[in-house]
C-alpha cells in the first residue's frame, strides 16, 4: 500500500499571482519549453561570491548496489509553487518543503519494490497542475505507477484513477510481466491532461511499448496515445521490414517533454528502438526511433517529425529535452524548436512547420560488418552549428595526462581500431566517439531569451566495443561486448584521449555559432600532479539568470560552479557533498525576497562510488 506522511502543521497556499511563474520554478524546465532560464536578478556577476549555504535537506536514501539491488541516482530538479518545493528522492518518494527553510511538510512514499533490478533508482521530478483552488503533484514511479497528490497534504486524490493512481503498464506491458516499464522524467501537464512518457527495456527485440499516451487529470482516464512505433495505416508504418514492429521495444521518451501552451503543441524527443546496439531483425529506417516528433497536445495527432538517427545502432537516443526559442532572421522572430542529441549535434527547427532552421545535410556514413545487419547508408548532419562533443580520434589523441594512464589504452586498443563517427560497431574492437552516454544527455540546454543563447555542457568519453554472437536461443543473433562498462577510460576513469573531458559551450542561435566553449571540471588527483583542469564526465544540466550567470554541478568532482554567460569565465566554485549529477533550480522567496539556488547532490550513479542524499540550498547572507 502507498503510504503518506503528513507534518503536524496547517498549510495555507495561495493563488498564485500572475508572476508567479517568474519568480519560482512551477515546471522541470523552470517553464514548459524547457528554457531553464529565470529573469530573478539577486544574485549576479558582482556578488554570487557570496553565496552561502542557507539550508540542506536529506532524503535517507542511498544504495551503493551492494545491499540493494541497484544503485541510487539522486537527478532530481525540484519545483517551486506558491512557497513550496517539491522534490523526489531516488526511491521514489514526494517530498514538500518549506522552501526558504527546507523544513519537512510532507512526504508520500509509493512504496517501490527495492529488491527489482532496475537500471538505477532514480526519479527527476514531479508535474504541477492547478484549476481554481486545486493543487494536484503528479509523481510517476518506477515500477509504472502515475500517481494524483494533493499539493497541499500529500495525500492521494482518491477520485484519480484507483484510489489516486494509474496503472501505466496496461495497454503496454502485459506480455512481459517481468521487463520493466515506468517513469523517470515528469510527465508534461497542458490543460487538463496530464502526458507521460516512460522508461522500458530496450536490450532485446520485444517488450513493453514505448507509446506516449494523456490522461484526464481529473479522473486518471486515458483520453489518447500516439504509438512511437507506427501500427499498420499508421504514418511510417512502411520504415519496419515485414513484422519488425510487432511488439517492439524502446522507441519510448524516458527524458522530458516540452510544451508549446500557446499553440498546443508537445515535442517529443524519442529514443532508440530495441535492441538498441543490433538492428538485423529490425531492418528499415524504423520511424520513430530517434527521432523528434511534434504533437496536438489535445489530440495526440501527428503534426510533423523529423528523425534524426535512422536505423540506430549505437543507442545515441535523444536524451535531452528540447528547448523552445525564438529566433532572429531578417528582423522577424520565427518559433523555433532546438534539440540537442548524444553526439553532440543541435539540430533547429521551425517548431510549428519542423523546417529546418539550420540546413541539415544526409551524408553517407560506413556499413556493417556484422552478419545479417543492414546499417543504413546515410545520416542527417546539421551544417550549423558544429558539435559540442568529440566524433573520432587519431592515435596521436592517445592521453598523455600520466604513463600509466597512457599504457592502460594502448593496452585497449591493441587489435581494436579507431572508428570513424556513425561507423557500426563490428567484429573487431571499435573505439568510437561520443560514448555510451553520449557527449551531451539528458541536462540538455538551458536557453538565455535575451540574447538567444544556449548553455550546454558535454563530455568526451569514447565507447570501446565490438559485436560477438549471442547465446544458443537468444532472441538477437549478436549482442555488444567490451571492457569497463564499454568506455574508453583506463582503471582511474580517466578518458583515453587528451583533454579536455568535458565542456561547457555558449551557442548563438541567430547564427549557429560558438560564443564561447570552456573545460568543465577538473580531477584533483591530476591537479596534485600539476597537470592543468581535464574537464571531468558529467550527467545533469544547467540555467541560465538575468543575473548574467549559469549555473552548474553535473560534474564528476563534486563541485558546483556559476560561470559568466557573457565570456564563460568562472565566477564560482565550491564544493558539495558529493557530485551534484543534477539540474540546479532557482526562485525567490516569498517571505524573505531572498534568491535561492539549489541542487541535488546525490553522488554514485554511474560515474563515482561517492554517495550523498543531500538536497542543497545557497543564498546571499
Amino acid at each position: 500500500m502507498a503510504a503518506f506522511r503528513l507534518m503536524p502543521l496547517i498549510l495555507t497556499l495561495c493563488i498564485p499571482t500572475s508572476n508567479f511563474q517568474a519568480q519560482e520554478w512551477p515546471f522541470y524546465g523552470g517553464d514548459a519549453g524547457g528554457s531553464k532560464y529565470s529573469p530573478l536578478r539577486q544574485i549576479h556577476k558582482q556578488n554570487v561570491t557570496q553565496l552561502k549555504v542557507v539550508w540542506t535537506y536529506h532524503t535517507g536514501e542511498i544504495s551503493d548496489g551492494s545491499t540493494l539491488a541497484v544503485r541510487t541516482a539522486f537527478e532530481c530538479t525540484p519545483l517551486v509553487v506558491d512557497g513550496i518545493l517539491y522534490l523526489t528522492t531516488p526511491f521514489g518518494r514526494a517530498v514538500a518543503l518549506e522552501a526558504e527553510t527546507g523544513k519537512e511538510l510532507w512526504s508520500f512514499d509509493p512504496k517501490l519494490d527495492k529488491d527489482r533490478p532496475y537500471n538505477l533508482f532514480i526519479n527527476r521530478g514531479v508535474a504541477f497542475w492547478h484549476s481554481g483552488r486545486q493543487r494536484r503533484i503528479f509523481l510517476g514511479t518506477l515500477d509504472g505507477r502515475l500517481f494524483a497528490l494533493d499539493a497541499r497534504s500529500g495525500g492521494p486524490i482518491r477520485d484519480f484513477g484507483k484510489q489516486g493512481s494509474i496503472n501505466l503498464r496496461a495497454g503496454v506491458a502485459e506480455k512481459f510481466p517481468a521487463k520493466v516499464c515506468g517513469i523517470t522524467s515528469p510527465p508534461v501537464v497542458y490543460q487538463n491532461l496530464v502526458i507521460a512518457g516512460s522508461i522500458v527495456a530496450d536490450g532485446e527485440p520485444r517488450g513493453p511499448s514505448g507509446d506516449v499516451r494523456a490522461f484526464d487529470a481529473r479522473t486518471g482516464k486515458r483520453v489518447w496515445e500516439f504509438h512511437t512505433v507506427p501500427r499498420p495505416g499508421e504514418f511510417g508504418h512502411e520504415t519496419w521490414e515485414k513484422d519488425a514492429w510487432i511488439d517492439r521495444g524502446g522507441t519510448n521518451v524516458w527524458t522530458a517533454m516540452s510544451l508549446d501552451a500557446a499553440s498546443g503543441i508537445i515535442y517529443l524527443p524519442v529514443t532508440s528502438p530495441s535492441p538498441d546496439r543490433y538492428g538485423g531483425e529490425r531492418k528499415g529506417q524504423n520511424l520513430f526511433g530517434n527521432s523528434l516528433v511534434a504533437l496536438d497536445a489535445r489530440t495526440g495527432k501527428r503534426l510533423w517529425h523529423y528523425q534524426i538517427v535512422h536505423h540506430d545502432l549505437w543507442d545515441w537516443d535523444l536524451p535531452a529535452q528540447p528547448n523552445l526559442a525564438d529566433l532572429q532572421r531578417a528582423g522577424k522572430a520565427i518559433p523555433a524548436v532546438a534539440q540537442f542529441t548524444k553526439m553532440g549535434l543541435l539540430f533547429v527547427f521551425d517548431r510549428l512547420t519542423g523546417k529546418p532552421l539550420f540546413d541539415i545535410e544526409e551524408r553517407s556514413v560506413l556499413p556493417s560488418d556484422v552478419p545479417g545487419e543492414a546499417a543504413w547508408p546515410t545520416q542527417p548532419f546539421p551544417v550549423k552549428p558544429p558539435p559540442v562533443a568529440r566524433h573520432a580520434m587519431t592515435r596521436e589523441e592517445l592521453t598523455e595526462v600520466t604513463p600509466e594512464s597512457r599504457a592502460e589504452c594502448l593496452q585497449i586498443i591493441e587489435g581494436g581500431k579507431l572508428g570513424a563517427f556513425f561507423e557500426p560497431q563490428g567484429l573487431q574492437t571499435t573505439v568510437l566517439f561520443p560514448g555510451t552516454n553520449g557527449g551531451p544527455n539528458w541536462g540538455g540546454a538551458s536557453y538565455d531569451p535575451v540574447n538567444n543563447r544556449l548553455f550546454v555542457n558535454s563530455m568526451d568519453v569514447g565507447q570501446a566495443l565490438k559485436m560477438v554472437k549471442a547465446r544458443e536461443g537468444a532472441e538477437v543473433a549478436y549482442i555488444p561486448r567490451g571492457i569497463a562498462q564499454g568506455r574508453f577510460w583506463d582503471s582511474n576513469q580517466y578518458p583515453c584521449q587528451k583533454p579536455p573531458w568535458g565542456t561547457l559551450t555558449a551557442i548563438d542561435l541567430n547564427t549557429g555559432s560558438f560564443r564561447w566553449q570552456v573545460t568543465l571540471g577538473v580531477i584533483d588527483a591530476l591537479l596534485e600532479r600539476g597537470i592543468p583542469p581535464t574537464g571531468t564526465s558529467n550527467l545533469g544540466g544547467s540555467i541560465v539568470t538575468a543575473g548574467g550567470l549559469v549555473f552548474i554541478a553535473a560534474t564528476n568532482d563534486s563541485r558546483f560552479r556559476a560561470f559568466d554567460k557573457d565570456s564563460g569565465k568562472e565566477l564560482w566554485v565550491t564544493r558539495l557533498p558529493a557530485s551534484g549529477h543534477a539540474t540546479p533550480m532557482t526562485f525567490e522567496g516569498r517571505k524573505t525576497g531572498k534568491q535561492f539556488v539549489v541542487i541535488a547532490a546525490g553522488g554514485g550513479n554511474k560515474y563515482n562510488k561517492t554517495y550523498s542524499d543531500s538536497l542543497v540550498a545557497y543564498a546571499l547572507p
